[in-house]
């Protein structure tokens, strides 16, 4: 799934293991959402929206999701 987070994180000057560590995960975790071959739970894409003060949808890119 595609995000935002790269383009946020770099906006704020921020490395992968900086955001890791305020939303609760691994800077593994977050590389492999930026380069999509992770989808975050719903959880984590909360946690990640809510420090950037964004909704889920306006970090996240559910156009391709099916369902």
């Amino acid at each position: 799934m595609k995000s935002k987070i790269r383009e946020l994180r770099k906006a704020r000057k921020m490395s992968q293991e900086e955001l890791a560590l305020e939303v609760g995960t691994t800077r593994q975790t977050i590389t492999s959402i930026e380069v999509e071959k992770y989808t975050a739970s719903l959880l984590l894409a909360y946690k990640i929206a809510h420090y950037f003060e964004l909704s889920i949808e306006e970090v996240f890119d559910f156009s391709e999701v099916d369902g």
